[in-house]
C-alpha cells in the first residue's frame, strides 16, 4: 500500500492540497477523480515524490518516505506516468522500451506499437504515445503505476483495453490513475474512488457506488 496522510502542498503562496488522506492498496486500482485544478494530479506528484510535502507523510508499505526522492522511490519500483513528456521523443519506440526494462518489453500489451519501432517517439500521436508510455511502465513490473489520464488521445477500443490491462488482477501491482471522471469501463471492476475538489477529498467509495453519481 502507498498512502497520503494528511499531506499538503504548496505552490508558491497557493496551497493545492489541503491535508490530503488517501490509501491505495496493493495489488489493486485506485482512481483519483476530479476537475482540472482540483489537485490529482498534484496527489500523484507527491506520491511520486516529483513534488515535496509542506506537511503530511507519504507512506510506502509502512514505512514513511516523505524524505525519500523521486529517483530512489523509482529505484524502489515505483513508476509515475506524467500526462505530458511521458516518453523520449527524440529516442526511437525501441529505444524507450528498451529503457524501461532489461529484457525485451511485452509487446503484447500493444501490438500497434510493433511496426512503430523504428520510429523517433516524438513523431508518434497522442494515443501513440500514451501506449509508449504504458507500455514501458507495464513492462518494468512496476509495484506501484501512478498514471495520469492513461486513455489520453487513444481510440475507444484502446482506451478500453488500456483500462483493463491497469485493472487486471494478473498485474500484481498498486495502481493509481487520476481521471476527470469515472470511465465507464472501470464500473465493473473492483476499484476504489477518491473524488479530489479544490484540494480536499470529497468522497471515497468504491466505483461502482461513484459511477452512480459521477
Amino acid at each position: 500500500m502507498i498512502s497520503l496522510r494528511h499531506a499538503r502542498v504548496r505552490y508558491g503562496p497557493l496551497e493545492a492540497l489541503h491535508g490530503v488522506t488517501l490509501d491505495a492498496p496493493a495489488p489493486g486500482l485506485t482512481v483519483l477523480l476530479g476537475r482540472n485544478g482540483s489537485g490529482r494530479t498534484t496527489a500523484l506528484r507527491a506520491l511520486a515524490g516529483t513534488v515535496p510535502l509542506a506537511g503530511g507523510t507519504v507512506v510506502w508499505d509502512g514505512t514513511d518516505v516523505t524524505r525519500m526522492p523521486a529517483f530512489e522511490r523509482a529505484r524502489h519500483g515505483l513508476c509515475l506516468v506524467p500526462d505530458r513528456r511521458a516518453v523520449f521523443g527524440s529516442l526511437t519506440v525501441r529505444e524507450n522500451l528498451d529503457l524501461a526494462t532489461r529484457s525485451r518489453a511485452d509487446l503484447a500489451l500493444y501490438p500497434q506499437l510493433e511496426p512503430l519501432l523504428a520510429r523517433r517517439a516524438g513523431t508518434l500521436s497522442g494515443g501513440e504515445q500514451r501506449m509508449l508510455a504504458l507500455c514501458r511502465a507495464l513492462s518494468a513490473h512496476a509495484r506501484v503505476v501512478l498514471v495520469d489520464e492513461p486513455a489520453q488521445g487513444m481510440s475507444p477500443a484502446v482506451a478500453a483495453r488500456t483500462y483493463a490491462l491497469l485493472a487486471s488482477a494478473s498485474l500484481d501491482a498498486c495502481v493509481v490513475i487520476a481521471e476527470q471522471r469515472l470511465p465507464p469501463a472501470l464500473r465493473g471492476h473492483r476499484a476504489f474512488v477518491y473524488e479530489l475538489r479544490r484540494g480536499a477529498v470529497v468522497f471515497g467509495g468504491e466505483a461502482g457506488e461513484a459511477g452512480r453519481d459521477r
